[in-house]
């Protein structure tokens, strides 16, 4: 049973790809985790639309909540991906699985909304990136196309907080998702509703923000009975998987982090947003971090085009796991490939390795040969682009970036860690890999009075979970390379 030396914590964390619940055991200043339940998060498509399947996913989360001895759970907590939200009904039924962030729907919203809202003024509000999967463009999609699904809603909620509302019947929006809507003010973390009512929607739909480490109820009976009837607390941890990612290390001053995983998401804590013209022109986004700080960031696709590969092989009966493509990858000629992995045409392709053809051919450069070289083509690329946002991110800060790290799934691949350190010029610093859980653990444990503060939650994390530190090697050859990747970027964009 937990006690003071002894405490039990629950963190659900949903990824683009898949979910699982992991169990942290706190015990004299020391944390363990054990994942007891990993499952696949596939997206379903109706018609022509993209969708989550919440049923699928509500029914695992309470599967994995069965086979937990609540006597022993002292909190649990749940994260999830950004931007995506749901809408519920006055009783809380689902009145639509969500739409999946890469819907195509998105993409003719946002120049709608930038019609109404220049982008400049929408920019001066939210300090958030200028992206179509923002919640602000599918909220207007749904507008434009099926009002009245609006109008029978009684709450929107960001995918976590739907969670927390089917678990306790209290709806809240937990500010580090609700930022990645681009419709909250970061300087006061409170909803912008001057910006719903420009667009016509209902601000009313809004549920109360909350900052990470409050409580947001206890599970409520009907669920409790299935794990021995405790009420569990269910607290608001950094409900965007980053920010419970970046909340389980210390990424301030000269040190940036990168949360690498389907996603890389690339920049630094900050203590208040930088909401400039520059900023604007970067694309940098302001999004509530931790302890009411903020993460100045930018999104860079990440490992998505590595998994449509795969995705895209598999399909031909070529099943490749990470390892083989990595030895394979190191052995191919540097260099030969490069590719912008914003490029509009690797969103969301029916092949990946295609896509990758076009964009080469479209660019004077010979198709990648076999599936090492398009490995070494997406790595390679992904280590440029990061440099380029670390350089940015410099140029926005007014000082210098000396040390990078890297967390996620993303921070097990040894080759990408040392292409970045490389690409960059800056020591690597990688883990650990469970970052997201443990940081979700870290504000369950300050929200249960097991830690005092989130540097001593930090301080918990960084002496129970190893890293492996990256020199840069050969920074010359890959400062050679940059100018043209810059071009590569550029065409794309022009």
């Amino acid at each position: 049973m937990a006690t003071e030396q002894s405490k039990t914590y629950l963190a659900f964390d949903f990824g683009a790809e898949s979910g699982r619940a992991v169990l942290g055991r706190l015990h004299a200043g020391t944390l363990a985790i054990d994942e007891i339940h990993r499952f696949p998060n596939d997206p379903v498509r109706y018609g022509e639309s993209l969708h989550w399947d919440m049923p699928r996913l509500w029914f695992e989360l309470r599967a994995a909540l069965s086979s937990v001895d609540a006597a022993d759970l002292t909190a649990l907590g749940v994260d999830t991906w950004g931007v995506d939200y749901a809408l519920v009904g006055e009783n809380g039924e689902l009145l639509q699985n969500p739409y999946h962030y890469r819907d195509p729907r998105n993409v003719a919203a946002m120049e709608d909304v930038l019609r109404l809202i220049p982008k400049e003024e929408l920019y001066g509000i939210t300090g958030i990136q200028l992206m179509s999967i923002n919640t602000i463009n599918q909220l207007y999609a749904t507008q434009m196309h099926t009002p009245r699904l609006l109008e029978s809603a009684n709450r929107f909620l960001m995918l976590p907080d739907l969670f927390n509302y089917w678990l306790t019947k209290n709806a809240v929006c937990e500010i580090t998702n609700a930022t990645t809507t681009q419709l909250v003010n970061p300087r006061t973390r409170t909803w912008a509703t001057a910006l719903f009512d420009r667009l016509g929607l209902p601000s009313r739909l809004a549920a109360p923000i909350v900052e990470p480490g409050s409580t947001v109820g206890t599970v409520v009976p009907e669920i409790a009975r299935s794990h021995n009837g405790k009420p569990t607390p269910v607290v608001a941890c950094g409900s965007h998987d980053t920010a419970s990612a970046v909340a389980a290390i210390t990424a301030r001053d000269d040190t940036a982090f990168i949360s690498s995983g389907t996603w890389s998401l690339v920049g630094i804590e900050i203590d208040a947003p930088i909401i400039t013209p520059t900023a604007l022109k970067l694309n940098f986004s302001n999004e509530g971090g931790v302890n009411r700080t903020t993460r100045l960031l930018k999104n860079v696709m990440g490992l998505w085009m590595l998994q449509g590969c795969r995705r895209s092989w598999s399909g031909k009966g070529d099943t490749f796991g990470y390892d083989e493509l990595m030895e394979t990858a190191r052995h191919q000629t540097a260099f030969r490939h490069l590719v912008d992995p914003d490029e509009a045409s690797f969103v969301h392709p029916d092949d990946m390795p295609a896509a990758i053809d076009r964009f080469c051919r479209r660019t004077g450069q010979p198709e990648p040969e076999g599936h090492g070289a398009y490995t070494r083509a997406v790595l390679e690329s992904l280590a440029l682009k990061y440099r380029l946002v670390i350089d940015n991110l410099e140029h926005l800060l007014d000082r210098r970036i000396t040390t990078i790290r890297i967390i996620g799934g993303g921070s097990r691949n040894r080759l990408l860690n040392q292409f970045t350190a490389d690409a960059t010029g800056r020591t690597v610093i990688a883990g650990p890999a469970e970052a997201t859980a443990l940081g979700n653990i870290a504000v369950q444990m300050i929200a249960t009075g097991a830690a005092g503060s989130l540097a001593e939650a930090r301080a918990i994390v960084e002496r129970s979970f190893p890293t492996d530190t990256f020199e840069p090697e050969s920074s010359d050859k890959w400062n050679r390379q940059l100018p043209r990747f810059q071009q590569l970027c550029e065409l794309t964009y022009a």
